[in-house]
């Protein structure tokens, strides 16, 4: 493999940049495999970020629309691989105050409806109980989980003889 030099390098990074939306810790992995010097990465990072190729904010609020939209994830999950991608805990906060509160849980009720029609189970609390544990796997807080299959089974509430608390999950993340 040839090794590129800064200014080539420099432009393919605006091109990976321009095909969608990215995140600094996403172009820092595509030029740790370029071989080139870590000032050279520094500074087309650097460059990237002044001309507004990188904007943290800008991926931020992307990423959370994707991945409610898309993926189906919730606040935690989303949150959760958002700190994975190492953006900044402000930068999380900001984009999530801004998150669109009725598409939330109109996601939220249309995929436990979806699954509901997929699950079988020995009785409806068992439905409930499966479909609760699904949509915290997604990463939904359990009160808009309580609240959509509340309205799912008619304002039947059927609870898991485990652990019911409604801690606060996302505390830490």
């Amino acid at each position: 493999m040839r090794i590129l030099e800064e200014s080539e390098m420099q432009h393919r990074m605006a091109a990976y940049c321009s095909s969608g939306e990215r995140c600094k810790q996403d172009v820092e992995k595509k030029l740790s495999t370029a071989g080139l010097s870590s000032d050279a990465c520094e500074r087309i990072l650097t460059r990237l970020i002044e001309e507004r190729f990188i904007d943290e904010l800008r991926y931020t609020r992307s990423f959370i629309n994707d991945k409610l939209r898309f993926n189906g994830w919730g606040r935690i999950r989303i949150k959760w691989e958002l700190k994975r991608k190492n953006i900044p805990q402000e930068i999380i906060f900001e984009a999530m105050r801004n998150m669109d509160e009725a598409a939330y849980i109109t996601v939220l009720a249309d995929l436990l409806a979806s699954k509901k029609k997929s699950l079988r189970g020995k009785d409806e609390k068992d439905v409930y109980i499966k479909l609760q544990r699904f949509a915290v796997g997604r990463g939904f807080e359990y009160d808009e989980i309580t609240k959509c299959l509340l309205q799912l089974f008619d304002g039947r509430r059927y609870e898991d003889n485990e652990d019911t608390s409604t801690g606060d999950y996302d505390k830490d993340i």
